[in-house]
């Protein structure tokens, strides 16, 4: 014979839903995971601001190059990089000056990119350079065309 007794389902009182110290440890898993990352990539901020500076050198050596090839000489220290912006009104008046760049880039800190002439740092005629984070000329933190990885 058939065991015909009627038992009775039993129901989960849970439905599937989380609890609320569920949610709370995996929030607190989640926040302790993005402090880690966002402390880590800390760092890689100054290494791209640093390569930045170097593309923005590279780049400003470059048009420099391309006024010395038109003009038979690079900038006088006076004159300084505004001359590949807009023409200089100091002699010695370029003859076929022409604007090279729309404006000076600054630097990722916000200061305009330093430049001297004659160089007293590259092998180059000219010293191109940021002052760095701290933004005092002269420290070991300036970024120039003399530094290894910056254009030679």
């Amino acid at each position: 014979m058939k065991n015909t007794s009627i038992r009775p389902h039993r129901r989960s009182l849970r439905k599937g839903a989380f609890t609320l110290i569920e949610i709370v440890i995996v929030l607190t898993i989640i926040s302790i995971l993005a402090a880690g990352s966002i402390y880590m990539l800390k760092g890689n901020v100054d290494v791209a601001k640093e390569t930045r500076v170097e593309g923005d050198i590279q780049n400003i050596s470059t048009q420099l190059q391309l006024y010395e090839a038109r003009n038979l000489r690079v900038p006088t220290q006076e004159q300084g990089l505004k001359a590949l912006v807009e023409k200089p009104t100091t002699e010695p008046m370029p003859e076929r000056w022409t604007q090279l760049l729309e404006e000076m880039p600054k630097d990722p800190w916000g200061m305009e990119y330093r430049y001297r002439y004659p160089a007293t740092k590259s092998k180059k005629s000219f010293d191109i350079y940021s002052v760095g984070k701290d933004g005092v000329d002269g420290n070991e933190d300036d970024i120039g065309n003399w530094k290894a990885g910056a254009t030679k």
